[in-house]
């Protein structure tokens, strides 16, 4: 091993002494400590485990870089004692100890052999960068330890992040490292008025380069970007670092020659942590990230550009400062306030993956340090479904597994499993994985335009995409962009689209949802589409690549999925009911044509359909009806124990299941025809007679005051609103009993409903119906509050009783001459 320290030296014996001795434990070193590569040679020298150390990285080029480093640092080629394991390449050998890999592999390791025989540790690097395998690999890898493996060692290792609830969530002690580091200038850049962030960025880098030493590395969010940057920049030596470059072309970024003159390096967040990049003296950071977001509501993700987090920036700033003084700049005001942390890609991605993944493993009960969202994985279970990945149950199908080999998302697993001898399969997935050469949203003629240029600079990834693919996948034909639509919509049926008659961009999709094309589009005038690429935009999803396909071979591949029926439809500007012979294609109309009349039963559904689609508040309810609707709903909400059987009675259920209301709208064609009264009784029906009588006695229409008169309560019930987390919930408001005041004379305590749970809220009214006081403490009014009251009111109502004592004073709703009288009397 090197001589040369490292900060990450002065713990390692701690760290020893602590891995000894409990199951888990975190490592927080700030970057630059040298904990990627020194800790896992650390633990094979000390002897603490047995087997193989796994360490896991979030990119394939952080796994190779960290296994040649620690190779050579044994005097060793990759794949002795240390080797490493990324998609599509493998460099492990019978006698490595020190396995490298990129997180998805550790999940499928373990699907493979939940024992994990032969491995004494599992090592988390990176783990603040919260990406979803590696929260998925540590909850799988909690429950081997917590059920098969109690002699397994699992190391945290973590930059960033917060680790008071990491090290709660783990129960596992922390050990902590400073990192290495000169000290970064950081500088904040102010952008002008109309000044874009690409122009903003051009001016930065002409101005640091003249006045810094070194390479400048400069953050960006996306390849778009980078590629318009390189060509603003051409006169400068510029390179390129993202995701999608090849491992081989990522490493060369990494590893310069010595004479390289200096270099722009324009990079994605790829460069934020993990490596390391030699010879960087200057930082340009635009303080955004491209990040996915997943709607589950829609099914469909975006690629948001968002700012990035505090702890990213520091991270960024910090790749300045590695071997001498650096500088950092901002492109963001100083005054801006950047969320603290990182937020986990497990709260915001599509999560079929995952769900799949779960199915595999036999059990939902795994610990996640932040649990994945209920709508998000029924929206994956939902889609998993319809790719035959899962059956009624969830339970995961024979091609369900066949999918998790593949080690693809499982649309494009779907394909391959569909692919027939006719499918160049590797080309498909290479064509959908291939970001680079994406100037068109037409899949067929970007096809085209690599089979005639295959050699060319903008499809050399794609090139080597399809090679390793081919190395995977059996050969099954020559590529074939006619074919194209054919393999596609194996994976993407509910993504068919049918364009619009009144909008040529605007479509419709086999699951019922809009879509439409850019303005720009090359796929104008198409009638059919195989939509690849769907992306979650306001007001509608945005198609952002696709494959024409014909109508003949919708028909003919799945001719289940056509049906024709005769609809009544209610048209609510004429309050007429029509009826229609109509042909789907899933949820797509491709034909309609008037049927007549409408079948009685037919517009029944119909009628229920619109009320459903338009809310209660289109029948036309009584207003004792919403009275008595909203009573059940504040006792549900005030009495919930004593309320457990009653029926809910919320919009929401009873338009969910709306038995009771079909018998009221048979027979009529007109909602103004629907007999109010019908309503009433078939809601009142729904709930029992005992439950009637509770209703009565805890939320009674009227209550009688110490006056001898009856006065009506007033409730109110809020069905649906917004807390600040954006759940969804309910409110029962205080009940209100607006009241004269002297009908309360002699009335000592607030009178109470709901089983003596709920104190009316008392509006307290002058002789001639005027507030004086709203009050739940009506003790608290006679002793405090009445005697101003009483001063006041005595000269504006002179003829109304107003006494010193009103504890012993007869209440009343009379003036004082009638009192008088009626005691006469």
């Amino acid at each position: 091993m090197t001589d040369a320290a490292l900060p990450i030296d002065a713990v390692l014996p701690e760290l020893l002494d602590t891995l000894r001795t409990h199951p888990r434990v975190i490592l927080q070193a700030e970057p630059g400590a040298g904990k990627t590569t020194r800790v896992p040679l650390a633990v094979l020298e000390s002897g603490l485990v047995e087997g193989t150390i796994l360490m896991l990285e979030p990119r394939r080029v952080a796994a190779r870089n960290a296994a040649t480093f620690m190779a050579a640092q044994l005097g060793e080629p990759v794949g002795e004692t240390v080797g490493y394991r990324i998609r599509f390449e493998n460099r492990i050998s019978a006698r490595t100890r020190i396995e490298v890999l990129t997180q998805g592999l550790l999940t499928r390791r373990l699907q493979d052999d939940p024992e994990l025989a032969g491995v004494g540790m599992i090592i988390f690097d990176e783990f603040h960068e919260r990406q979803l395998a590696s929260d998925l690999g540590l909850a799988l890898a909690l429950d081997v330890q917590d059920g098969l493996r109690d002699d397994l060692k699992l190391l945290v290792m973590s930059a960033t992040l917060e680790l008071q609830s990491l090290g709660a969530f783990l129960d596992a002690p922390v050990v902590e490292s400073e990192g290495r580091g000169y000290p970064v200038t950081v500088e904040h850049v102010a952008g002008g008025r109309d000044e874009r962030t690409e122009q903003l960025v051009v001016r930065t880098v002409r101005q640091a380069s003249t006045k810094h030493p070194g390479d400048i590395l400069v953050f960006l969010p996306g390849t778009g970007l980078i590629r318009r940057l390189q060509q603003s920049l051409s006169d400068l030596h510029t390179v390129a670092l993202h995701g999608d470059l090849p491992v081989d072309a990522q490493s060369a970024v990494l590893n310069p020659p010595e004479d390289t003159p200096q270099r722009i390096i324009l990079a994605t967040n790829v460069a934020e942590s993990s490596v390391t990049i030699p010879r960087v003296r200057t930082v340009i950071d635009t303080g955004l990230a491209n990040e996915p977001r997943f709607e589950p509501t829609t099914g469909l993700s975006a690629l948001r550009t968002v700012p990035i987090s505090q702890a990213s920036a520091t991270q960024r700033s910090g790749r300045a400062g590695r071997t001498a003084p650096g500088h950092a700049y901002r492109l963001w005001p100083s005054s801006q306030r950047l969320e603290p942390q990182r937020r986990a890609e497990i709260t915001q991605v599509d999560l079929s993956s995952l769900a799949l993944e779960l199915a595999a493993w036999g059990s939902t009960d795994l610990r996640f340090l932040d649990s994945p969202s209920q709508p998000m994985l029924a929206a994956a279970r939902e889609q998993l479904r319809g790719l035959g990945f899962l059956d009624a149950h969830d339970h995961l199908t024979d091609d369900g597994r066949r999918a998790l080999q593949l080690g693809l998302p499982p649309r494009q697993a779907r394909l391959v499993l569909n692919a027939d001898r006719h499918a160049d399969i590797a080309s498909v997935l290479a064509l959908l994985e291939s970001r680079t050469a994406r100037h068109s949203d037409d899949l067929v003629r970007l096809y085209r335009e690599w089979l005639a240029n295959p050699k060319g600079r903008d499809w050399a990834a794609a090139a080597r995409l399809r090679e390793q693919w081919q190395r995977r996948l059996p050969s099954r034909g020559a590529p074939n962009p006619d074919n194209l639509a054919l393999t596609l919509v194996e994976g993407y049926l509910d993504r068919v689209a049918h364009r619009s008659d009144r909008d040529p961009l605007r479509y419709q999709l086999f699951n019922g949802q809009t879509a439409v094309l850019h303005p720009e589009t090359d796929l104008r005038g198409h009638e059919w589409l195989v939509v690849a690429e769907l992306e979650h935009d306001r007001p509608h999803a945005r198609i952002r690549a696709a494959a024409p396909i014909t109508e003949s071979i919708l028909r003919e591949r799945f001719a289940d999925h056509w049906r024709r029926e005769t609809v009544a439809e209610f048209d609510p500007r004429t309050e007429a009911m029509h009826a229609y012979q109509v042909e789907r294609f899933g949820r797509i109309e491709t034909e309609r044509k008037s049927a007549g009349a409408a079948d009685p039963e037919q517009t029944a559904q119909a009628l229920v359909r619109y009320v459903q689609a338009q809310g209660m508040a289109s029948l036309p309810l009584a207003d004792r009806t919403q009275e008595w609707l909203t009573r059940v709903r504040c006792a549900r909400h005030w009495l919930p124990e004593r309320t457990a059987d009653w029926p809910s009675m919320d919009s929401a259920a009873l338009l969910a299941d709306p038995g009771w209301l079909l018998p009221v709208v048979r027979g009529k064609s007109r909602l103004r025809n629907i007999d109010p009264e019908a309503i009433d009784n078939a809601l009142r029906n729904l709930l029992p007679w005992d439950a009637r009588r509770q209703l009565d006695e805890w939320c009674p229409r009227r209550i009688t005051v110490p006056s001898g008169m009856e006065r009506g309560i007033e409730y109110a019930f809020d069905e649906q609103w917004r807390n600040a987390e954006g759940e969804t919930v309910t409110h029962a408001h205080p009940p209100v009993l607006a009241v004269k005041l002297q009908e309360l004379f002699g009335l000592k305590e607030t009178p109470r409903i709901a089983d003596g749970r709920i104190p009316l809220t008392l509006h307290l009214l002058s002789p001639g119906g005027k507030p004086l006081q709203v009050t739940t403490d009506l003790r608290s009014f006679w002793s405090q509050t009445y005697p101003e009251v009483r001063r006041e009111m005595k000269g504006r109502y002179p003829r109304h009783p107003w006494p010193d004592d009103p504890d012993s004073f007869e209440p009343t709703h009379k003036t004082t001459r009638r009192l008088q009288e009626s005691r006469k009397s």
